[in-house]
């Protein structure tokens, strides 16, 4: 057995033997520190005790406006992300888990018609597949056939990421986003602390720097990778802790749009659009990313990459869109290569929804 190989089995052992439940876990590395909506909140009520005791998130992979969506949850684990979004979707959307560890699937599989009869469908929209997210072919998951994909906490897991991120573009249609939050790290770690089984169970040592995630995403053909949200990670462990010190730990959620004409940077084509509302989940203001929310009725100049994260998505009924891509006015204002986890609405003058 290879090295790659014995970490993924280390990886199913963790969290299908030696956790029994989220109390189980030595840091709050996976585990949410978000506040949830208020929809959210009464979405997760709904979901049996059993289920939501084996969850081991770091924040919320829940993205707006999915309703009648076809939806991936890449590591789904007992399926509580799954069963809060087959209520989102509705009983005409569909959910896929897909998850490598035998006794996370059996919880999640345990409660489907449980659920079903909870939301009172009068048939089941979630599925589950046994697979390793690195090899969604494998797993019998086609081209081109999801909506949304999501991930909670679990990329940082994998030994092959960059395998994740090309399957997950393959599967996506195109206008698609790949919606998930994950952990990452100020700076690259050395080989002795990434091979650390106690750190790589705690979704530390598989975490990525977050410079080379980036440059990761833009070769698997995700070019402007978007921050939704961040969180630094505070390891509440003493013993963990003294093996880190000096390294800086994130969780960040992210958004990864597939449309095939997104430029490597912030490109300024005079371009601006104007939010209409009608988001149900952001009525009044609607936000893209950390660098982008959208009052309604406001006419807003946005970069060449927003345009098209707007106008050749679901989100496009929601906007008027002026002008097009046939005058270049070179980088739009303000966009740099700022330590991105630093940045947020309350740092400056974001908010302003202007690009970058």
């Amino acid at each position: 057995m290879n090295e790659m190989s014995n970490i993924e089995q280390d990886v199913r052992d963790y969290y299908g033997k030696e956790l029994q439940g989220s109390a189980d876990l030595k840091t709050n590395a996976c585990c949410t520190i978000t506040d949830y909506p208020r929809e959210i909140k009464a979405a997760l009520a709904n979901i049996h005790e059993e289920v939501s005791s084996r969850y081991y998130g770091c924040g919320l992979t829940i993205p707006t406006h999915i309703e009648g969506l076809s939806i991936l949850d890449l590591g789904s684990g007992s399926g509580r992300d799954c069963y809060l979004l087959s209520q989102l979707v509705g009983e005409q959307g569909r959910v896929i888990g897909i998850d490598m560890t035998d006794e996370q699937l059996a919880i999640a599989r345990t409660h489907r018609e449980w659920h079903r009869e909870k939301f009172g469908y009068a048939r089941s929209n979630v599925d589950f597949v046994k697979g390793n997210i690195q090899a969604l072919d494998e797993a019998g998951l086609e081209d081109n056939s999801f909506d949304v994909i999501v991930s909670n906490c679990v990329i940082n897991l994998a030994t092959d990421k960059r395998a994740v991120l090309l399957q997950a573009h393959r599967v996506l249609r195109e206008g698609g986003e790949f919606y998930f939050s994950d952990v990452y790290c100020d700076r690259r770690l050395p080989a002795e602390l990434a091979a650390d089984k106690e750190l790589y169970g705690e979704c530390l040592g598989g975490a990525l720097y977050w410079n080379d995630f980036q440059n990761l995403a833009r070769r698997c053909g995700f070019p402007d990778p978007r921050i939704v949200d961040v969180h630094p990670i505070t390891v509440e462990n003493d013993a963990v802790a003294g093996k880190l010190e000096g390294y800086s730990f994130y969780s960040v959620s992210y958004r990864l749009f597939k449309l095939p004409a997104l430029e490597a940077a912030c490109e300024d084509y005079g371009q601006a659009v104007k939010y209409l509302g009608g988001v149900k989940e952001q009525a009044a203001s609607f936000v893209l990313d950390n660098h982008h929310r959208f009052d309604a009725g406001r006419v807003v100049p946005v970069c060449g990459n927003t345009f098209m994260m707007l106008a050749d998505t679901r989100y496009r009924q929601f906007f008027e869109f002026y002008g097009d891509f046939s005058k270049h006015f070179g980088i739009f204002p303000g966009c740099g290569t700022e330590f991105p986890y630093e940045l947020s609405f309350e740092s400056g003058d974001s908010a302003s929804a202007a690009c970058c």
